[in-house]
């Protein structure tokens, strides 16, 4: 290139607007645009308790997309999603009878019970190399499998502890929802783990170069086991705070947050190739999910009608910016 050319131009643009990925900022566009729309169809979307309200039903889908956007970061996806959430909102529930420890061990155990198949998951990826979407599908349906054998094909009758319930629906400081304040702190500690630890940076690498980052030195199959293990953790706590707003679990109870979590995910600029994306994207696309969940509810539009747009979401943003990344490598 020239000088003179094109070149000055950007130089001279604030320093905080070259930094701005175009992805995030019109994901925060459409936030405003969805609060004007659904200020149009209800006088109280823009009142701060409804806003609170979808902030903290937007906890439970952060919690599964920012599983998500590790794994995808990585150039990999999570198929196992739906059912790693009823596991730890099943297993959690089950474990709240087990008579005065349960309300202690119960989220700790659902937790760990997603990350255990997460693990798996990782297993099989890293280590068996088997393509990620095709293994998580096959412990989707295995974990399916045996929460239905536990429960005998019939709904759970375990409900909720009252620990699990506060944290979902409880307001411990001031009129925020714990759940959002849980978003904040889970937030706030992936920010950390993905730009300040050898762990963020690995998995960056990985998902630009996989070959390259073995070459230089980075744990490849390791890196991908604990994403895929944090991955499920978080499904399952996702699975575990959903349980306690509902007060109990049931069956398919994650189903409906895989593709809103993908679609998190893209729509917040993370490449679905891997190897680019930030958790304020993720944060938009959390939040502009949530606020087109609720006034396509407002419109009582079909549960069909939101996958086909979900979808059809993922698929444009895969053409707007899957791409950049090959050809630029």
């Amino acid at each position: 290139m020239q000088p003179g050319s094109a070149t000055p131009s950007i130089s001279r643009m604030p320093a905080i607007l070259r930094r701005i990925d175009p992805a995030v900022a019109t994901a925060f566009g459409c936030i405003v645009v969805l609060l004007l729309v659904g200020s149009l169809y209800s006088s109280s979307f823009l009142s701060p308790d409804y806003l609170l309200q979808q902030l903290q039903v937007g906890a439970f889908l952060a919690m599964v997309a920012t599983g998500m956007m590790i794994v995808i970061l990585l150039g990999q996806i999570d198929l196992s999603i739906p059912w790693l959430m009823a596991v730890g909102g099943m297993m959690s529930t089950a474990a709240a009878g087990w008579g005065p420890w349960g309300d202690v061990v119960a989220i700790p155990f659902g937790v760990l019970c997603g990350l255990g198949f997460g693990l798996i998951n990782g297993v099989g990826v890293a280590y068996l190399r088997v393509p990620s979407m095709i293994f998580t599908l096959g412990i989707n349906a295995v974990a399916q499998g045996l929460m239905i054998l536990r429960t005998g094909g019939s709904a759970p009758q375990d409900m909720a502890t009252p620990t699990m319930h506060e944290l979902a629906t409880g307001h411990l400081v001031g009129p925020i929802p714990n759940a959002v304040w849980i978003w904040v702190v889970v937030g706030l500690a992936t920010v950390f783990l993905l730009t300040r630890t050898s762990f963020g940076r690995a998995v960056y690498g990985i998902g630009n170069q996989e070959p390259a980052a073995y070459l230089s030195g980075i744990p490849n199959q390791r890196i991908v086991l604990l994403a895929f293990g944090l991955s499920g953790a978080l499904a399952a706590f996702g699975g575990v705070l959903l349980a306690g707003y509902s007060t109990k679990a049931y069956q398919g109870m994650g189903d409906a947050y895989l593709l809103p979590a993908i679609a998190a995910v893209v729509l917040g600029g993370t490449s679905i190739l891997g190897g680019k994306g930030s958790y304020l994207g993720t944060t938009a696309g959390v939040i502009l999910i949530t606020l087109l969940q609720s006034i396509l509810s407002v419109m009582q539009i079909a549960e069909s009608g939101r996958q086909i747009i979900y979808g059809v979401v993922i698929l444009a943003m895969l053409l707007l910016y899957g791409r950049s990344k090959r050809t630029n490598g």
